[in-house]
């Protein structure tokens, strides 16, 4: 699905692994389809960072950056998930679901995300400059909140990281040409 459509699945997407199966963990599954979609935003031109949202092991939520093509900054991937599976449900409240993301959150995603009551978040590559998870705040860890979700990262963090870095690598070469 693509960022101009997020209209809510027709039906659940249940994953075909599970924990252990075959050498890979739900975690990785659920992450690579987050890698697919940040590959859409990277092939429309946005940052590419991706997204899924997670319920009793089926995807009810996708999405990708798209703050340039939308002219909205809170177009961010996770956003762009949560709104789709918020539809999806029928509610705002996300009770018992997991978002997956190739990028870890920042603090307008985490705030959302705690808002929607999400249960876990599992992330790939840190984010030194903006990441609400650990790198620069953790939001997470924060006591004084009323929500705390668990948080997992570094899941495919190598493969996800190398996404971002050879898109900005080609965009400084770009600049320079």
């Amino acid at each position: 699905m693509n960022s101009t459509s997020h209209a809510p699945p027709s039906s659940p997407q249940p994953s075909p692994l599970h924990e252990g199966e075959g050498g890979f963990s739900a975690d990785a599954h659920f992450m690579r389809v987050a890698l697919e979609m940040a590959r859409q935003a990277e092939a429309a031109g946005e940052v590419p960072v991706g997204a899924v949202v997670v319920k009793e092991g089926a995807i009810i939520g996708r999405g990708f950056n798209a703050p340039i093509s939308r002219r909205d900054p809170a177009a961010h991937a996770e956003m762009m998930a949560l709104r789709e599976a918020a539809q999806y449900l029928g509610n705002y409240r996300l009770v018992g679901c997991e978002l997956f993301v190739t990028l870890e959150p920042c603090v307008m995603c985490v705030g959302a995300m705690f808002h929607a009551r999400i249960a876990r978040v599992v992330y790939g590559a840190r984010d030194p400059k903006t990441g609400a998870a650990g790198s620069v705040l953790d939001l997470f860890a924060e006591q004084r909140l009323n929500h705390h979700a668990g948080a997992v990262g570094g899941v495919l963090a190598e493969e996800c990281g190398k996404v971002l870095s050879d898109f900005f690598a080609a965009r400084r070469a770009q600049q320079r040409a």
